[in-house]
């Protein structure tokens, strides 16, 4: 009989909305929360570049289940446009492609956008993460080549001009949907106004359904532990003269789950159904329960069940029936 191994870490749950600082990757952002928080599972909502920051929202433990729902929520994002220079990677880090001297006013400006707005094609950045013949377009083009990204379709819903602080730049903010490379926009923008453009800044605000005032600073994650006891010591490896930070236990856990959103935190575009123990129970086990309640849905095809507060599970309405297609502990 195979022996079952045992899993690393504690079955911590929820989600924190973490304001990423610039220069941090996203894989390296949810690694170290994971590391910090002492977390069997995590994983994030929707990537942001090195470059980028701003919300990052990574799902720990039984909210690992619920990332799509992030994923697919809109997006606002604040950025610079930088004019007169295209990029490889269409933002600061890549080298110049194209120059010009040109330079547009408000009024030009003004005129491109409402091409942007909408359903649009957008062709992702040479520099990204899309699959082409099974590799990532981002690994390719480091090896210099140079591949062809079909377009695809995304949706801007808001695109606002914030401010022209001089004439080399612009501040835009958009909200948008799932898969929307603000690179692209910047770069397309650029390429209109016959100027070329890049990425010189960008901070994404908001990504449906949090807001910055759910959002969590490395700071703050250094003054929970901070005001926690002490952290013992890691013991010194011998012959490994590399500095070891010392890993959160449980005194410092109590403090850092303090800062987590429940893991029904991402589901507020779903119906909700407010059961009792007894169909919790039943749930959990797989089983459907009938819905109870004056303004409990009758069809649905995806809803959640809540028990004091806490997610249950997620399922479909049929005929007053809620029939579980995925559990959550208690």
């Amino acid at each position: 009989m195979s022996r079952q191994r045992k899993k690393k870490g504690r079955p911590v749950s929820g989600w924190l909305v973490f304001d990423k600082p610039h220069g941090m990757g996203s894989t390296e952002a949810v690694s170290k929360i994971k590391w910090l928080f002492g977390a069997e599972k995590a994983g994030h909502a929707g990537t942001l570049d090195p470059l980028a920051s701003g919300m990052l929202p990574i799902a720990l433990g039984e909210a690992t289940k619920t990332v799509p729902y992030v994923q697919d929520g809109a997006k606002v994002y604040r950025f610079t446009v930088a004019w007169g220079q295209e990029r490889s990677t269409d933002d600061l880090e890549g080298a110049v492609t194209a120059v010009s001297d040109l330079r547009p006013d408000e009024a030009a400006i003004r005129a491109v956008m409402p091409a942007y707005t909408g359903v649009i094609m957008q062709t992702p950045p040479q520099f990204s993460a899309i699959k082409i013949a099974g590799e990532r377009a981002y690994d390719l083009a480091r090896d210099g080549a140079t591949v062809e990204i079909p377009a695809r379709e995304v949706e801007i819903g808001r695109f606002d001009l914030i401010e022209i602080p001089d004439v080399n730049s612009a501040i835009f903010e958009i909200e948008c949907g799932k898969g929307t490379y603000v690179r692209s926009l910047a770069r397309d923008i650029g390429r209109d106004l016959g100027c070329f453009g890049h990425i010189s800044y960008l901070r994404r605000t908001e990504v449906d359904p949090f807001t910055a005032d759910d959002l969590v600073t490395m700071e703050d994650i250094d003054a929970a532990i901070a005001a926690s006891p002490p952290i013992p010591q890691p013991e010194p490896v011998e012959g490994d003269e590399r500095p070891r930070s010392p890993r959160p236990g449980p005194e410092q856990w109590k403090a850092l789950d303090a800062l987590l959103m429940d893991t029904g935190a991402a589901l507020d575009c779903l119906p909700q159904v407010i059961i009792n123990d007894d169909a919790a129970g039943r749930l959990r086990l797989g089983n459907p329960v009938i819905v109870r309640g004056r303004d409990a849905p009758v069809e649905a095809d995806e809803a959640c069940a809540f028990a004091h507060g806490r997610l249950v599970a997620i399922g479909a309405i049929e005929a007053g029936m809620f029939k579980p297609k995925r559990v959550f502990a208690g």
